[in-house]
């Protein structure tokens, strides 16, 4: 059985019936369930870094590669979420290549020095590209291994001389009906949009990626201008980004603001913390080999393996509550 027949077998044959294809029918579900047990934390500022953190560029690098067999770009680019161009997970690699991706640009503003609306080129001028081969973890429960293409954020976003009042970094996916015709349904509150507290972004692992396999970004994955964030659930990498803005507060995040206490702001990955629906212990990885899709069941690791990476910007925190 090929890839595109077994992305059309129904999702209760290829992942446990309490993980749902897509997470429309999720929040749906919302009004029915009584209170959960896991606290939001939308309403209040995350706690900043510990004072003691530090970055060791020995082990930093260490994260940037692994050698767990790559995922295939057949796989890579027909298997994922992206609601703007549908819910199912084929959707977005079978939808109308409506997205004009040249001339791109993104407006920076906020707590920075430098604001201004920027090119696409000109954003990344002068930074050199890099490959990062890193776990991708979605917070369905199904993971991937992808080499991506792009560059640091932080070094992206220091040229725009952020000032000491920006704790947060907000990033807005564009929200063109015409280029974009999933959005013309309520599912979430449109446009897209993600945050991170500022050292979070500017972690060397943090990728403002615009490539994967040595190609540019295809639509269905994110072009022309995605992040990449591998020590946290997938929906917090977000897409097709055309507004940065350093912000003194916790931003606005769609999942985030929809069901806090489903999606936290952090959405780091943590197998000792469920979704409320499933287990985050364990995940599948995409094998894309002969007839079987998901490969057999992994454990799942603290920060999806990053932990000496990322951990000590959460050192101190009670990850079920910032979760």
């Amino acid at each position: 059985m090929s890839l595109r027949d077994a992305l059309r077998i129904p999702s209760r044959e290829i992942t446990d019936e309490s993980v749902y294809r897509d997470r429309r029918r999720i929040i749906t579900a919302l009004a029915a369930v009584p209170a959960l047990g896991i606290a939001g934390c939308a309403k209040a500022d995350a706690p900043a870094a510990p004072a003691t953190a530090r970055i060791d560029p020995a082990r930093m690098r260490a994260g940037f590669t692994t050698n767990e067999t790559r995922t295939t770009y057949q796989d890579v680019t027909t298997y994922n979420n992206f609601y703007e161009f549908g819910t199912g997970k084929a959707d977005p690699g079978r939808a109308p290549r409506t997205l004009h991706t040249r001339p791109w640009t993104v407006a920076v503003g906020g707590q920075c020095a430098k604001p201004g609306r920027v090119s696409f080129e000109d954003l990344l001028r002068g930074l050199t590209p890099q490959e990062r081969v890193y776990r991708h973890r979605c917070v369905e429960g199904w993971s991937m291994v992808i080499p991506w293409l792009g560059v640091p954020l932080g070094d992206a976003l220091k040229r725009f001389e952020p000032t000491s009042k920006a704790k947060y970094v907000a990033f807005t996916t564009l929200g063109d009906v015409k280029q974009m015709p999933g959005i013309a349904y309520s599912s979430l509150d449109w446009p897209y949009r993600e945050g991170l507290r500022i050292d979070e972004a500017m972690n060397p692992l943090a990728l403002l990626t615009t490539g994967l396999y040595g190609k540019p970004l295809p639509q269905q994955n994110g072009a022309p201008l995605r992040l990449v964030l591998p020590w946290k659930y997938g929906f917090k990498s977000i897409k097709s980004i055309v507004a940065i803005t350093f912000v003194e507060h916790l931003p606005y995040t769609s999942w985030n603001d929809m069901a806090p206490d489903e999606y936290g702001f952090f959405s780091n990955v943590n197998p000792a913390v469920d979704h409320p629906r499933w287990s985050q212990k364990t995940e599948r990885r995409i094998a894309g080999t002969g007839s079987k899709l998901f490969a057999d069941r992994i454990p799942t690791r603290l920060f999806n393996g990053y932990a000496e990476q990322v951990g000590s910007m959460y050192a101190g925190l009670d990850l079920r509550k910032w979760f």
